[in-house]
């Protein structure tokens, strides 16, 4: 769980850099999709506005009339008065009336993405995952730890260290699980002792060295949109986990794989990684109707029967929940389904955002219902 806990994470932003290639990169990912979803009322944006509500990020953007810029709905700054303020359905639509990025909220980068001040140290990690860092270390390379420690625990609810130490431990289990021996695994990740590895591993996975042999293990890791930052998990299969970082039930929906695959949490990446973040990019930019990444569906037999139903959903089409009931032969299932519907652990790739109420108007989703009408917005026929 303190793997999924790293994740969970809404990054701070570094300073917009001077000259427009870094924006222009930004810009692809940060406000690409074709969105048209009619913007909330004026009163509701401007209590958002008023209260930082993270929650309507990607809704809506704001231009500042006094001062010039436009924001994020979080943004940390003073809240300006209601008649200073200017709504955008994309954040494209308000750097085209002449705003300027804000130099706190960072619009013009993609919510989650790793400050540019954190990158280097950040790739020296995946280079070299086994490396025990200092303090000194990270002086040596132009940081404070005191920053980086404040960074990592506000923003992944873990320390530095705590975050590479489960790094290490990931790669151990890997290692442990194609054969390698215990005392040179604990030696190979850092540790000075077989024993100080092994309580380090157990309070990590929840077993010890020695019977994860067997384990499958699920590497997890952020992947950025336009709707947010999310959790796609994977292991040797393909997909087995997509959610978005601040869905409530996500710890819930790792407990239930945990269980299903019998595996170990670690961050990490491998070749589904790539293809997913790729995939999810050409569906935002509004280049891909079908995902080809393979997936792992764990559940129960109504469950994956559900699930299997919802991919059959074509893209920019919609089923109600009585249709779905019918498509898989239990009719009077209703209620049943929208809770497997409710269940489903990979978001938009299984497009449980398709179903909705028998009179058209939007029902629930998990990773909340503004997700939902931008997801339907964007595939509807007419934006394509």
């Amino acid at each position: 769980m303190r793997a999924i806990q790293s994740l969970r994470s809404e990054s701070v932003g570094c300073e917009t850099p001077r000259g427009g290639s870094p924006e222009s990169r930004s810009m692809k990912s940060s406000a690409s999709p074709p969105l048209a979803t009619p913007l909330p009322p004026r009163e509701e944006m401007y209590a958002a506005l008023a209260a930082r509500d993270s929650t309507y990020e990607g809704v809506f953007w704001v231009g500042v009339t006094s001062t010039g810029i436009c924001c994020r709905p979080g943004c940390p700054a003073r809240t300006p008065r209601p008649e200073n303020v200017e709504y955008f359905p994309r954040i494209g639509d308000a750097l085209s009336a002449g705003y300027r990025p804000c130099k706190r909220c960072k619009p013009l980068q993609p919510k989650g993405e790793t400050p540019e001040w954190m990158r280097e140290l950040m790739d020296a990690i995946e280079e070299d995952p086994t490396r025990r860092w200092k303090d000194q270390d990270l002086r040596e390379m132009g940081l404070d730890p005191t920053r980086v420690r404040r960074w990592f625990q506000r923003h992944h609810d873990m320390s530095f260290h705590a975050y590479h130490r489960a790094r290490r431990l990931g790669q151990a289990l890997g290692r442990i699980r194609q054969g390698a021996d215990l005392t040179d695994s604990a030696y190979e990740a850092g540790y000075e002792s077989p024993s100080a590895f092994r309580d380090a591993f157990q309070g990590l996975f929840g077993t010890t060295p020695g019977r994860s042999r067997g384990a499958s293990q699920v590497l997890v890791t952020r992947v950025l949109t336009p709707l947010g930052p999310m959790v796609a998990g994977v292991n040797e299969e393909g997909l087995c986990l997509l959610e978005f970082a601040d869905r409530r039930m996500l710890a819930t929906q790792v407990e239930r794989l945990q269980k299903r695959l019998g595996c170990a949490i670690a961050p990490g990446e491998n070749a589904f990684t790539a293809q997913i973040a790729r995939e999810l990019e050409e569906y935002f930019a509004g280049e891909r109707r079908a995902f080809t990444v393979p997936l792992v569906l764990r559940g129960t037999e109504f469950q994956e029967a559900v699930w299997r139903e919802l991919l059959r959903i074509p893209y920019g089409e919609t089923r109600s929940y009585e249709q779905m009931a019918r498509a898989i032969g239990r009719p009077k299932a209703v209620r049943a389904l929208g809770t497997a519907n409710g269940d489903n652990r990979l978001a938009i790739v299984v497009p449980c955002h398709r179903v909705i109420r028998a009179d058209g108007s939007l029902s629930g989703y998990g990773g909340g219902k503004w997700r939902k009408q931008q997801l339907l917005e964007l595939e509807r026929p007419s934006a394509l």
